[in-house]
Order: structure tokens, then sequence, then C-alpha cells
């Protein structure tokens, strides 16, 4: 008999012992062993599923599938990620435009305080650059899209 229908038993017969209750007779005492035997096996039956669906979560590979799923549901984190790449992406290229190959020492410390100034104003401020990106891939570049497609 498993869990479910050891529940639908119990509760279709209305057995339940109280640890208040004498027990007179024999009979009565073999009943309620039984009964309490049988408890006994679900709740060992319930134990038994609970630790295998904890063997189940802990598992390594669970575990990483679980936050993996978790890590690509989460839009503030995936927004976060990209407004860092943007930023660092900037500030590398204003970088290299500010030094462009240069060896004057003041001119690469100059590149490198630009860098940090454009990485964070970029990495802070993701939102109306996506925006401006839109409005411009929308309003010109896609335009030229449409037009080369007529020709």
């Amino acid at each position: 008999m498993d869990n479910e229908e050891g529940r639908r038993f119990f509760h279709q017969t209305g057995i339940k012992i109280n640890s208040m209750e004498k027990v007179t007779s024999i009979s009565e005492l073999q009943s309620a062993i039984q009964i309490l035997e049988f408890e006994q096996t679900i709740k060992g039956l319930e134990f038994k599923e609970q630790l295998f669906l904890i063997h189940e979560s802990l598992k390594p590979v669970n575990l990483i599938k679980n936050a993996l799923s978790e890590v690509a549901s989460s839009p503030y984190l995936i927004d976060n990620i990209l407004g860092a790449t943007m930023g660092l992406a900037s500030g590398y290229l204003s970088r290299k435009l500010v030094v462009s190959g240069s060896h004057n020492i003041f001119r690469k410390l100059l590149g490198s305080v630009i860098q940090f100034g454009v990485t964070n104003m970029v990495s802070q401020h993701t939102d109306p650059i996506k925006s401006v990106g839109k409005f411009i891939y929308q309003h010109f570049l896609h335009k030229e899209e449409v037009n080369s497609e007529k020709l």
C-alpha cells in the first residue's frame, strides 16, 4: 500500500488512535498495534520520498541547472551584464581613440581617465543609450534596408 492509499484508508475508516484512550482488551490492543505499525509504515515511506527529493536536488548537475535557470530568468541580471559589457567596450574604444599608439605618458594617463569615465557613464545609463540606438536603427538604418529591398 503506498502513501496515498494509506491516507485514503485512514480517512475512509475514520480510524485514529488517541493516546488518552485506555485499551481494555487484547483485540483492541492488537488493532491499535496494527494501526500504529501502519502509520509508521506510511511515515517511513513519506520520509524516504522526502529523502529522495533532497538527494536529487543536491546533485551537482541539478544545482548547476537550477542556478543557470535562475540566472537566465532574471532580467535584471541580464541587463546588468549587458550594461557592464557595453560600458567596458565603450571605455576601451574611447581609450584606444585617445591614445592611438602614442608613447606619451600623459596621453596614456588621459586615455585611462577617459576610459574609466566612459565605462562608468555607459554602464550606469544603459537605458537612454539603448533608446538612442533603437531610434538610430529605426529611423536611419532600417530605412536603408527598406530602400535596398525596393530596388
